[in-house]
């Protein structure tokens, strides 16, 4: 039987945010080790009720043995957080939780191609249902789709040379392995320090094989739309750039106004109820000694919003 045990980021912080009580609704739509739904679901006994998904297969089935003790107050399907609202009920939840990014689970099997620290081939699907992998997109994509890959999902400053020299290097080996892109990287930038040079790069390619900001605003618009009133959102954060859509999603349903176009042009600006409320103005991160019981949980952010 698959395992899947994975360290909840923030626990504390993610209960007190989302305030669950009994006879409450909720929906978990990253899983994982189920960590987080159980806290929730003792949050809100005897009768609370989370429905709950992920995209990874393995974390489902562990997810259902998790929250045996819970059985009869949840429901758990496959798939993407995006897609809640298509199946849970609109204006019925009183939380929902996001908790992005990749697991400790994903990132220390080598087969699943995440990591860079293990040799494995170069996958990176947390879905293993969908067809594109990292090695298609490193294979395929030109130098300028994937500099703007790096560069917009990671902020990867060497973004061009290190897709030209993917493109020529692909040309005599095509890509198949983790190693081999790492070597790549670290050929043209050494080490310095800490931090492996091909970080960025793996992480953009993750996002994009995995469509994790678009998956992102589907899935914060699909939480407005389950959530009832007075509901609220909690979404965990793992970069800026997730962070950075986070934010600017709760202040544009924050907002008093809204007005046509890209830019905030105050002459244009149109008088609207606002949606939701912010509930933290700046992002909770773990404490001292979060981070040295879990040191993966450093770069996580809880942001919390409220539907009005």
């Amino acid at each position: 039987m698959p395992t899947f045990s994975h360290k909840p980021v923030l626990l504390a912080e993610v209960v007190a945010g989302l305030q669950p009580k009994a006879s409450g609704r909720y929906a978990d739509g990253t899983l994982g080790g189920a960590g987080h739904a159980a806290a929730i679901l003792a949050a809100s006994s005897p009768t609370g009720w989370l429905y709950g998904c992920d995209r990874d297969g393995v974390a489902v089935t562990a997810a259902r043995e998790r929250l045996a003790e819970f059985a009869g107050r949840f429901e758990i399907r496959r798939g993407n957080f995006s897609e809640l609202a298509e199946w849970v009920p609109a204006g019925s939840c009183d939380g929902v939780l996001y908790d992005l990014g990749v697991s400790s689970v994903q990132l220390d099997r080598a087969e699943r191609g995440f990591s860079f620290q293990q040799d494995g081939p170069l996958d990176m699907r947390m879905d293993d249902r969908q067809a594109l992998t990292a090695a298609d997109l490193v294979n395929t994509a030109s130098a300028e789709e994937l500099a703007k890959i790096f560069w917009e999902l990671a902020d990867e400053r060497d973004s061009r040379r290190f897709a030209k020299a993917m493109v020529l290097d692909r040309e005599r080996n095509p890509f198949k392995t983790t190693r081999q892109l790492a070597e790549l990287i670290e050929r043209l930038s050494p080490r310095r320090g800490k931090t492996h040079p091909a970080t960025k790069v793996f992480q953009a390619l993750r996002v994009a094989v995995n469509d994790e900001l678009g998956s992102l605003r589907r899935g914060l618009d699909g939480a407005m739309k389950i959530l009832r009133s007075g509901g609220r959102l909690a979404v965990i954060t793992f970069s800026s750039i997730e962070d950075r859509v986070v934010k600017e999603f709760g202040r544009a349903r924050a907002r008093e106004y809204t007005f046509p176009g890209d830019d905030d042009v105050p002459e244009l600006r149109v008088p609207r109820t606002p949606e939701a409320r912010i509930v933290t103005r700046k992002a909770i991160k773990p404490g001292a000694s979060e981070v040295e019981l879990n040191p993966r949980a450093r770069s996580a952010q809880l942001r919390v919003l409220e539907k009005i």
